[in-house]
């Protein structure tokens, strides 16, 4: 019973804190002032989860048909049955939206937000500069639909900015002729701060260094880097582009059966364009037209070409089909820099108002606000730093055995990732059996990776035990580290292993490795 009230207390804290604060005049202003901003871009996201949730079920739903027509016609699906099954789950797309929402949704609702700032605070709700922000609003519209209306991505800009902006003009403390110009800067200067030195480490794999030095060495972490891995997919396949898929889906056209047909067939099966028949919902309709092939997409003819070209360059005129139909490009580039911005800006504006929530209990709220704003800046250089100590400078290139047993986890990993840039054969090494039951993620991870430049049949033997890691990453690793390995013998154990394997992920490395080892998709000749 108690821990059960103590949970109900944790749950409730924020909200009893917000009604206090709000109820409380002598210091409601500066509350609204210091939780504008986490209450508003929260706003912004529940709307946005609404829209992710909706657009990844409608997308799965369209894999889902095309997989099962893929599967019917006698081709290897990618994902394997068992993630089919999960395609028809409204909660796998819950999940998957989680995607969009903090990172599409988080980079509208910071747009939004500092777009209300600016009307109240800077222009004092000057209609030219509200008419300049609508007519900008309208811009971002039409290029996001240039290439063909796309309804949930115009949603995400349609609802988010509006509900965001209202809240934040709701939130927003009147005005008391008393605080200067410059009164918002102390919030915005750890903010500012962080952002010049996180700068510089988007340019070295930050994504790559946060999840080897930061989320995998401890396991909250690993539950989040294994969640991020199983359900990331789902949306994914909403931004690529028909060159990135997997698998693609097409029907020839006009063709008489003969040795012209059949050689199409074979050049868009070893492209992963695989034949439907008749079936019209498919991504690319290939119609002869006497001396030129029509490229359609279903909405009409995209590209024509001499039919003889494209059987010399059929990977060029693909690209081009799959470039002319891309209808996501601003919604991708917009979605990847959100992730890059928005996300960690939400992460510090809650952060920011759960510590001014408690803190607030016992100290004013200025205190509390300074004192929240230099934990959360505090909170983003220890994690700065934690990167910082996992470079290793210098690998003495002569002894990397000894540094393969080094005692700092990080020089073990330097030197991984040495031995694969360097094509040298990490079981030829002491430590290597350590290294193979490492308990730590990441070494088994680029282990895996550094084997597939390896040879023999007992490192063969190894990988093929990597496949049944826990891990999904060191899995698709395996997966990946056979197929450049180029060895034959292991296409039977891969194609096993992508039938029955429950991650989708690795089936991802599975396929490409099939493909790596010259593994082609098969079916009855048309």
């Amino acid at each position: 019973m108690l821990k059960r009230k103590n949970a109900l207390y944790l749950c409730t804290f924020p909200m009893k804190q917000l009604i206090r604060y709000q109820n409380a005049s002598p210091i409601a202003s500066q509350w609204r002032a210091h939780c504008r901003p986490a209450v508003a871009m929260l706003a912004g996201l529940a709307a946005a989860q609404i829209i992710a949730s909706l657009q990844v079920y409608d997308a799965n739903q369209s894999l889902y048909n095309a997989l099962t027509a893929i599967h019917g016609g006698g081709y290897l699906p990618v994902p394997n049955q068992k993630i089919m099954a999960r395609l028809q789950d409204f909660s796998t797309a819950v999940y998957g939206g989680l995607f969009f929402t903090l990172s599409t949704g988080a980079g509208i609702s910071l747009l939004s937000l500092a777009a209300a700032w600016l009307w109240e605070r800077v222009f004092s709700r000057n209609t030219i500069f509200l008419l300049t922000l609508l007519f900008l609003w309208g811009g971002i519209l039409s290029v996001l639909n240039w290439k063909g209306f796309e309804p949930f991505a115009t949603l995400y800009f349609v609802v988010i900015p509006p509900v965001t902006f209202r809240a934040a003009i709701s939130w927003m403390p009147s005005k008391t002729g008393k605080q200067p110009r410059h009164w918002g800067m102390p919030h915005l200067l750890p903010v500012i701060l962080l952002a010049m030195l996180w700068a510089p480490q988007a340019k070295s794999h930050l994504f790559l260094n946060i999840r080897d030095h930061i989320l995998l060495s401890n396991p909250l972490g690993e539950k989040i880097v294994n969640f991020y891995y199983q359900y990331t997919l789902y949306p994914a396949e909403i931004l690529k582009t028909l060159d990135q898929k997997l698998q693609k889906t097409c029907a020839l056209k006009a063709f008489e059966g003969g040795p012209f047909k059949k050689r199409l067939h074979k050049i868009l099966l070893a492209h992963d364009w695989l034949d439907m028949g008749e079936k019209k919902d498919v991504d690319l309709i290939l119609i002869n037209a006497g001396d030129e092939l029509l490229m359609d997409n279903g909405n009409g003819v995209v590209l024509r070409i001499p039919r003889n070209e494209f059987q010399t360059h059929p990977t060029r005129f693909l690209k081009a089909f799959s470039s002319a139909t891309d209808k996501h490009r601003f919604f991708r580039q917009f979605t990847f820099w959100s992730l890059l911005i928005g996300f960690p800006v939400s992460l510090y504006s809650f952060l920011y108002w759960l510590l001014f929530l408690w803190l607030g209990t016992w100290i004013s709220p200025k205190i509390a606000a300074a004192a929240s704003a230099g934990i959360c800046c505090s909170a983003g250089l220890a994690l700065l730093i934690c990167l910082w100590q996992g470079k290793v400078q210098t690998i003495d290139h002569e002894n990397l055995g000894e540094t393969l047993m080094s005692g700092n986890r990080r020089e073990r990993l330097a030197t991984l990732k040495m031995l694969r840039e360097k094509r040298l054969d990490a079981s030829s090494f002491e430590a290597y059996p350590r290294i193979l039951k490492s308990p730590y993620i990441p070494e088994r991870y680029w282990l895996a990776k550094a084997l597939g430049v390896a040879q023999g049949d007992e490192t063969r033997t190894d990988l093929v035990r990597l496949l049944d890691d826990p891990s999904p990453l060191v899995a698709s690793r395996a997966f990946s580290a056979l197929g450049r390995r180029g060895e034959q013998k292991a296409l039977a154990e891969i194609l096993k292993r992508i039938k029955t394997s429950e991650h989708w992920y690795s089936q991802w490395h599975a396929y490409k490795a099939l493909k790596a080892l010259g593994w082609h998709q098969t079916d009855a000749d048309p």
